[in-house]
């Protein structure tokens, strides 16, 4: 587990989510001031944090803060590729500390991909059995016409399809795909990108639809679909918070270890006010167990 970016809630959901007890051996890893307070069979340190005064600025705080959230994750993920852990739960980290801090990727996803060997990754939000797959994730949305081709959205279903069936145990996995355009483009009329690039897709995944976003969450949180391929991160995103903020899980799919983390961010407002919920931490840290055990 990495503690994520130690001026926001990571430390202290992490601990709280450690609090009950667990069927797994737990290495956290972070900030040498939070280790101390969280139950844990190791601890690997990888940068001092502490509280108070903050020399060199903001700016210079931020930096610390990134590159110990940084140097966590590209611990875990040596470990995970070594087989010396089994899967990876990741705090919440900010991206601009991050990038301040020379890591300069859009956010974990992309990330992890790149030091698993630049697989082919996707990123799922799940709670229960109410899942969804985001076939672009952090990009400005001027540019997801561009790159929603018809090649991203298989690619992504393939990778979906092959974590459902070998980590879920779904022999044949029901996928819907999440149109880009209002109403499903009305046959054209509000955009072409249905027929042209999203119905091709779902011809080779032999996945439903393109269906409207304003129906097909509703249909998969009632059973019909076992996951919604999502064109774009905020549609995605908006319908797993709204159905079940503080209990889903963002799951790393295509990855050669199970990688999950809560399914919020850093809340540096209620850092260290005793605010924070560990709810979707234990969550992630209990669906890693499960899948670790795939």
């Amino acid at each position: 587990m990495t503690l994520g970016d130690p001026r926001g809630i990571g430390p202290e959901i992490t601990a709280q989510a450690l609090a009950l007890p667990l069927d797994a051996d737990i290495i956290v890893i972070g900030a040498e001031e939070h280790l101390t307070a969280i139950p844990a069979q190791q601890r690997i340190v990888v940068g001092s944090f502490p509280g108070g005064n903050r020399p060199g600025g903001e700016r210079e705080w931020a930096i610390r803060a990134g590159k110990i959230a940084g140097h966590a994750v590209e611990t875990a993920v040596r470990m995970a590729l070594a087989h010396e852990v089994d899967a990876i739960v990741t705090a919440p980290a900010e991206k601009h500390a991050l990038h301040l801090a020379g890591f300069p990727y859009p956010g974990h996803t992309e990330w992890l991909a790149h030091l698993a060997g630049d697989v082919d990754v996707a990123m799922m939000l799940a709670a229960g059995a109410f899942r969804v797959v985001l076939v672009t994730t952090h990009v400005p949305f001027r540019d997801v016409p561009a790159l929603l081709t018809t090649d991203r959205i298989i690619r992504t279903g393939r990778v979906t399809i092959k974590a459902l069936k070998e980590w879920w145990g779904i022999a044949a996995p029901r996928l819907a795909i999440c149109a880009l355009n209002p109403h499903a483009g009305e046959q054209g009329l509000f955009g072409d990108e249905e027929g042209r690039v999203l119905r091709p897709a779902a011809l080779a995944l032999e996945a439903a639809g393109p269906f409207p976003a304003d129906t097909v969450f509703v249909r998969a949180i009632r059973g019909e679909f076992d996951v919604v391929l999502a064109p774009y991160h905020d549609v995605g995103m908006t319908a797993i918070k709204v159905a079940a903020f503080g209990k889903g899980v963002n799951i790393t799919l295509g990855l050669p270890f199970p990688r999950t983390s809560p399914d919020h961010g850093t809340a540096f407002d209620i850092a260290g006010t005793g605010k924070a919920d560990p709810s979707s931490m234990r969550e992630a840290l209990e669906m890693a167990v499960r899948l670790a055990g795939k």
